[in-house]
């Protein structure tokens, strides 16, 4: 019984981990995405500041899901970091309203950002 009981909560980890990974790539491709179109757009959207911040967020984004992808022990530390920055680049990008790309990117940055905080949290 007890054996059960913790083969569903691995494999939940697993699904958890694995839905995880895919927000992760998700959302660096977006934010990769996200800065050419930034920089074809030009003016505001161009700002180093705000490059940057999309472009940490999509090496976060990609470093978290190769910790995972490996299993690494130190994944639930990359995760948080993560989150963190998730948080930061979804703010940074609803400054832009009404503008589809930057709602998008914004959109995928707190969905990641709150898988990550999960994959944090979570007891090995």
């Amino acid at each position: 019984m007890g054996m059960g009981k913790l083969a569903n909560q691995d494999q939940t980890m697993g699904e958890r981990m694995a839905a995880c990974i895919d927000d992760c790539q998700e959302c660096y491709g977006v934010c990769l995405q996200t800065v050419v179109y930034c920089l074809n757009t030009g003016g505001k959207h161009a700002e180093q500041s705000h490059i940057t911040m999309l472009l940490d967020c999509a090496k976060i984004c990609q470093t978290s899901a190769d910790f995972m992808l490996r299993s690494s022990p130190m994944h639930t530390r990359t995760c948080a970091t993560c989150a963190e920055i998730c948080e930061m680049c979804a703010e940074d990008c609803e400054r832009f309203e009404n503008d589809g790309q930057m709602a998008a990117c914004a959109e995928i940055c707190r969905r990641c950002a709150q898988s990550c905080r999960e994959m944090a949290t979570m007891a090995h």
